[in-house]
């Protein structure tokens, strides 16, 4: 009786034959939790990381491309760490700035990592290598290596620059207007 009473009110019912009947509700009332956008996601790690003071993110996806990006920037020495209540922080760079890596980036499968993180890398004040898994490797970078080489970074990879590893010796770029051909 209790169990009949309990879908009553929830507008769904057993029809016996292994299936479920479900009634319009007069009213929801709940929470929907929606999971995180991966693009806001990996922009949202970058921001982060390069604004001063401590920034808490809710909400960010926890995809493997997003941890590629969280990886690269612990690499680069941003402190970041997934809080008890799913939200995330992101601590202020020691010294106010990115370091160089110890070694080489690695991307993943992450296409929106590598070409976020090449941007971050040619405006930086040293050496950068990255890298991905055999897909990502063989995946065109020209539209990104090529404007910012016309901005004054230094970009080497395979193919003249057009597939990665790449590697970006960073530096003082100058502004360029550019008109990408790919959306």
């Amino acid at each position: 009786k209790a169990r009949r009473h309990r879908y009553r009110r929830m507008s769904v019912r057993p029809t016996g034959r292994g299936s479920w009947s479900i009634r319009p509700a007069q009213r929801i009332r709940g929470e929907v939790v929606l999971p995180g956008d991966k693009s806001i996601s990996h922009r949202s790690l970058l921001f982060s990381a390069l604004s001063s003071g401590e920034q808490v993110i809710q909400g960010l996806s926890e995809g493997e491309d997003v941890r590629a990006t969280a990886a690269a920037l612990r690499a680069w020495g941003a402190e970041i760490e997934r809080l008890s209540d799913g939200r995330t922080r992101v601590g202020e760079l020691p010294c106010g700035a990115l370091r160089p890596s110890v070694g080489t980036i690695d991307c993943g499968n992450s296409g929106t990592s590598m070409r976020l993180l090449a941007g971050v890398a040619a405006g930086q004040a040293f050496s950068t290598v990255l890298t991905g898994d055999e897909s990502l490797c063989r995946r065109p970078m020209a539209r990104i290596t090529q404007p910012l080489q016309a901005m004054g970074a230094h970009v080497e990879g395979r193919h003249g620059g057009r597939l990665a590893p790449l590697t970006i010796q960073g530096g003082e770029l100058v502004g360029i207007t550019h008109d990408s051909s790919v959306a």
